[in-house]
């Protein structure tokens, strides 16, 4: 009796490799699908363009955000209370339609010996903004990365974004942003904390 030939495992994403032209090559396709002619003159560029954009927008596969967080500063003079990033602007895109998603971040956190720089903030946010998204996984997983690198006593990230997947295709419907919200430690189990960074980040009902 023949032994059963165990099946591969499918590769990663990280070990398939696209070479850039064949990336190129891509978006010719979607040219000629679209009913163009990707040999005209207007045309004959955007593969390239394309592509160099491409690299642009989803460059936070190349990083770990965690590692923006790395470096943490403790002379802070004994301050515990509440620090607080409003109004990170970010650009991510829509896994299911490659539409862009457009917002803000507030973020929030309760130091425990720690701090770190405010543009590390930031980049833990493109890091995450810079991939193919869903606003509720991006929401997550930039509070999960704070509090498990920086291990504050609490943690809250609120995401207001606006989703072109809606407002440009489907229902079109225009000036609709959606809102969601991470909170961890105190700021999901102390009501006073979690209503504290709301009203500071200037989210109506709050008070």
């Amino acid at each position: 009796m023949k032994k059963p030939v165990p099946k591969k495992a499918p590769k990663s994403r990280a070990s398939v490799e696209v070479s850039r032209e064949q990336a190129e090559q891509a978006v010719q396709t979607l040219l000629r699908w679209a009913g163009d002619d990707p040999q005209r003159e207007g045309l004959l560029d955007t593969p390239k363009r394309v592509v160099s954009a491409y690299r642009e927008w989803f460059a936070g596969y190349a990083h770990d955000p965690a590692k923006y967080l790395q470096r943490t500063f403790e002379e802070v003079a004994g301050y515990d209370e509440m620090i607080i990033l409003r109004d990170i602007e970010f650009e991510s895109y829509c896994e299911h339609h490659l539409a862009p998603i457009i917002g803000r971040v507030h973020i929030g956190y309760l130091p425990t010996d720690k701090v770190v720089g405010i543009s590390k903030l930031a980049r833990v946010v493109d890091g995450y903004a810079k991939r193919l998204q869903v606003q509720e996984k991006l929401t997550a997983e930039i509070a999960r990365c704070i509090n498990d690198v920086l291990k504050p006593r609490g943690v809250g990230v609120v995401v207001d974004a606006v989703h072109q997947c809606m407002t440009t295709r489907g229902v079109h419907k225009r000036g609709v942003s959606m809102i969601t919200s991470k909170m961890l430690g105190s700021f999901r189990e102390d009501a006073r904390t979690r209503q504290e960074f709301l009203r500071f980040i200037g989210i109506r009902g709050a008070g």
